[in-house]
């Protein structure tokens, strides 16, 4: 079990106290590809925070890897964040600054591995996104589609446990939304990845195994998906 969240409530205090999240129960297992799924307003964005240890939760609790992950200090936060948890945002969170290879080294940077091995590793994994071209590239010299490709590279350079997306494919046309998709499916399909998409669109939703959806705070369906493999690329796949 990656994700084990029991019970697990969030408001805001405010002038007007905002219940976001009501006693939410959720389980995922190592290797699935969940998405979850609402409109603005429902919670999800509250949910993938405290999944990805950016917020706090106020009563149940949330286990990540078997740890309890609860009231943790930023360090102690920030630790387990680079240790197991991946992220891919909406709008890339890339360093304009330096090139698709330094922003994919900088977890490693983090972690303290040295200098040529980041370097190699980083290498390594944006060949396999088809991007080894495009190396010494500045963000604002790639396409959408090329930068979201870097952000999952970077994502992925760390081994984690857990890829957090949020609305990986807002920013992006349909065309490459369907690639980008494709290509987390791939990595599930193919590696294992454990992978949760905060989403809400329907097409993207569609393309994970199990689709969580929440509404004002409570999860309510969640749909099995399993028998959705169906991919617009045919065969051959992104991965190499």
């Amino acid at each position: 079990m990656v994700i084990h969240i029991k019970d697990l409530n969030k408001t805001y205090q405010g002038a007007q106290p905002l219940h976001v999240l009501k006693g939410i129960n959720l389980d995922i297992e190592r290797g699935e590809f969940v998405s979850i799924m609402g409109a603005s307003g429902s919670g999800k964005s509250t949910l993938l925070n405290i999944l990805g240890i950016l917020d706090n939760y106020d009563t149940g609790e949330y286990r990540l890897g078997g740890e309890l992950i609860w009231n943790l200090s930023e360090r102690r936060a920030a630790e387990y964040r680079n240790r197991m948890i991946g992220f891919v945002f909406q709008s890339f969170n890339l360093i304009s600054f330096k090139t698709a290879v330094e922003n994919v080294e900088l977890p490693l940077y983090y972690q303290g591995v040295g200098r040529r091995e980041r370097r190699r590793r980083a290498m390594d994994y944006l060949d396999r996104l088809g991007l080894a071209a495009w190396a010494t590239h500045y963000p604002g010299e790639m396409s959408g589609g090329q930068r979201q490709r870097v952000a999952i590279a970077r994502a992925l350079i760390t081994r984690p446990e857990l890829i957090l997306a949020d609305e990986p494919t807002g920013a992006l046309d349909s065309k490459t939304s369907v690639e980008v998709m494709q290509l987390l499916k791939e990595l599930n399909e193919q590696q294992g990845m454990t992978i949760v998409v905060v989403t809400h669109e329907s097409g993207v939703a569609n393309e994970t195994n199990r689709i969580v959806h929440i509404r004002d705070g409570v999860i309510g369906l969640i749909e099995d998906n399993h028998d959705h493999h169906a991919s617009p690329f045919g065969a051959g796949g992104l991965m190499k």
